[in-house]
């Protein structure tokens, strides 16, 4: 660990327990997120049992049905955002929106990095519709996630607003420790979101996670092929209307366990290989 590292810990450390002194205008929510310095937690990290694995949740298309309507909608909205941020065409903002969306993992990204946007600005603009009515689930969902032993995080490219309101909505806030969103996803002022490797490390280390210990359950790809590269044992969560990985045919190399929604991954969480 390098000294920025370790300077990083020992603010984290003191300067947790202040932040979570402070009054949030929500925080008379009954299971209210905190926000300390690093990350979102959900609720109190119980006492590490190291002989549970620690699953790190996707979201979009892995604990909610996202292709339904959400992304549908989600695409109108972000492209309505480059359009009025940059004021291009409708067609020259969504075939700019692809593309940062590809080579970054997040639109917003390349906003930042090529037009100085504001990240938290942008994220409302493209995340401003009424979820609710959208979402669809998997019956039994919360129940599956309780009976699944070991903690829980979220890690998602979504903004934190957006991933918090959907598991709000869909009852399993509580389910979590802590949230990962991508305005967490900072390694050194840079935006390192998945399948970034170094993202990955970065989320062990302050979760106090072994990467044996670890387990990624997601719907892409190749956020599982980075996963795998630091050592993750790793879910595959089939969804046909996932990009870049609905064609795949059979089992790649680096997925450990395949399944169809998260009452499936419980029935079959044994198969997985032992660290």
């Amino acid at each position: 660990m390098d000294s920025v590292q370790v300077l990083e810990e020992v603010l984290e450390t003191v300067l947790e327990p202040l932040l979570d002194a402070v009054p949030t205008p929500a925080a008379t929510h009954a299971r209210q997120v905190r926000l300390p310095r690093f990350r979102v937690r959900a609720t109190r990290n119980p006492a590490p049992d190291r002989q549970t694995p620690v699953w790190l949740f996707d979201l979009d298309n892995t604990l909610h049905d996202a292709s339904h309507a959400i992304f549908g909608r989600m695409d109108i909205s972000m492209t309505a955002a480059v359009v009025d941020t940059l004021q291009l065409s409708e067609e020259e903002a969504h075939v700019l929106r692809k593309k940062y969306w590809q080579r970054y993992g997040a639109t917003m990204i390349g906003m930042v990095r090529h037009h100085g946007v504001s990240a938290a600005e942008f994220l409302h603009r493209s995340h401003d519709f009424d979820i609710a009515p959208l979402l669809r689930a998997e019956k039994g969902l919360a129940n599956a996630l309780a009976r699944l032993p070991g903690r829980k995080v979220l890690l998602t490219n979504a903004p934190l607003a957006y991933a918090t309101t959907i598991l709000r909505l869909l009852g399993i806030l509580h389910c979590f420790s802590s949230l990962w969103a991508v305005e967490h996803m900072r390694i050194h002022g840079t935006f390192r979101v998945k399948p970034s490797p170094a993202l990955m490390r970065h989320v062990l280390a302050r979760e106090g996670v072994q990467a044996s210990r670890a387990v990624l359950v997601e719907d892409t790809l190749p956020n599982l092929r980075g996963a795998r590269q630091v050592g993750i044992r790793t879910v595959f969560v089939r969804h046909p209307g996932t990009p870049f990985s609905s064609g795949q045919r059979g089992r790649p190399t680096y997925v450990d366990l395949q399944v169809n929604s998260i009452r499936h991954l419980l029935l079959q969480r044994r198969v997985l290989r032992r660290p």
